[in-house]
């Protein structure tokens, strides 16, 4: 990787990920790309910034030609319960979107990185020790956009050449980012509201098992996936990717640990409850540590004690 773009570089994992890759490569290198949503001032001040829009593919030729692009992280997307309201706004940017990055790509010879998600998954995947290569029946318009853009880009490897890459994220848990919409973003507004308030209403229920990740883990995998030696992949994209799985009642019971006073509570929120149904209770992610070393390096007891003072000193508390 020599010059990158981020498309999405204010998103969750974006924010966080072009600082990571500038520290890594040098802020020059790395081009930060947002379509409305204003960079943090940190962000804007570290390197370039360009506004870009997956779905204008001209606009998007445009500044990898202007860098000399060589890889683009394409992070644009709806999350599920924001692209259950918008359907078509989340087609529209998590396929066609999708489609106008591998074009540029190909045009370019630019390597790409699609980040997919357990959303890729449903109701007749197998929930436990989800396998890599399984049956794959989303019954979001989240989920459909994850696997069409997996489809499309191993279509443009096998048909093209280009060097596509990625990864299926579990929840993504964040001190920086605060949540946009995902079903999983429970996992991040708890920790929150245990340092402001001492308790928390869960839109899901007890027992909902879902697979997550730390954000310094996410930021790694993506990383370590695009510098890894290709010839060992016998998978390219969509690999799976999990560091821990664990109910509301499980990661409850660790914030008490720190703060004894906490207290949980629930108000069920059907739509997200019946995505989160439909989604692995932990994936199987042998195939990513036998063809490029995946290994997480935080488990929940570490990240709900980093979360919690790293939240406390944002918040003042």
């Amino acid at each position: 990787m020599k010059n990158i773009l981020i498309i999405g570089s204010v998103g969750q994992i974006g924010s966080e990920l072009t600082m990571e890759l500038r520290r890594k490569y040098g802020s020059e290198h790395v081009i930060a790309g947002f379509r409305k949503t204003q960079p943090s001032e940190e962000l804007a001040n570290s390197g370039p910034l360009e506004r870009v829009d997956a779905t204008d593919v001209e606009r998007l030729n445009e500044v990898v030609k202007k860098y000399n692009i060589d890889t683009i992280y394409n992070l644009a997307a709806l999350l599920s319960a924001v692209a259950e309201e918008k359907p078509q706004a989340a087609w529209n940017v998590g396929v066609n979107g999708v489609f106008n990055v591998l074009e540029v790509a190909r045009e370019h010879n630019c390597a790409v990185f699609f980040p997919s998600s357990i959303g890729a998954f449903g109701p007749t995947t197998p929930l436990d020790n989800t396998p890599q290569d399984t049956i794959q029946r989303p019954n979001t318009m989240y989920g459909v956009t994850k696997v069409a853009g997996e489809l499309l880009s191993d279509y443009y490897h096998k048909r093209f050449g280009v060097d596509t890459r990625g990864l299926r994220y579990p929840g993504i848990i964040s001190s920086v980012t605060l949540p946009g919409g995902g079903t999983t973003d429970y996992a991040v507004e708890i920790f929150y509201e245990a340092i402001k308030h001492k308790k928390y209403t869960c839109p899901l229920k007890a027992g909902t098992f879902l697979d997550m990740m730390y954000m310094p883990d996410a930021l790694d995998a993506a990383i370590d996936l695009m510098e890894a030696d290709p010839s060992k992949f016998k998978h390219r994209n969509a690999f799976n990717v999990t560091a821990m799985s664990f109910d509301p009642e499980i990661i409850a019971a660790e914030i008490k640990k720190h703060i004894p006073e906490f207290e949980l509570s629930y108000d069920n929120d059907p739509m997200k409850q019946a995505i989160a149904e439909t989604w692995p209770n932990k994936m199987d992610d042998s195939c990513a540590r036998e063809e490029w070393g995946w290994s997480p390096k935080y488990v929940l007891a570490e990240m709900t004690k980093d979360m919690l003072e790293k939240i406390a000193v944002k918040l003042n508390k």
